[in-house]
């Protein structure tokens, strides 16, 4: 069975949806929580200590096109089953990589 990887950005995003109790997240708490859980890759390049919400733009789109999440910044975000069901996929690759 082929070992199953994170695919960058997305994924981490994905996961960051999924690690939020509500149902629908608004653009603004799903930037906290990404930042939160991967501040070195969801910083600002200059001033590391701050979020940078540019860097969801591009994957929160590629994520809507792939059928992963409905939403979009002006209401809010949701992961549909498919979305669900990697987010689950990339929750037991990150906490493999916590036991290591």
């Amino acid at each position: 069975m082929a070992k199953k990887k994170l695919n960058s950005t997305n994924d981490l995003i994905l996961f960051s949806l999924y690690s939020l109790p509500d149902e629908k997240v608004n653009f603004e708490k799903l930037v906290k929580e990404c930042f939160k859980n991967f501040p070195e890759v969801f910083s600002l390049k200059n001033y590391p200590k701050w979020p940078d919400s540019r860097k969801l733009d591009r994957p929160l789109r590629t994520l809507r096109k792939a059928g992963l999440i409905v939403g979009d910044p002006k209401t809010s975000f949701s992961l549909t089953s498919r979305g669900k069901k990697r987010a689950q996929e990339i929750a037991k690759i990150l906490c493999q990589k916590k036991l290591l």
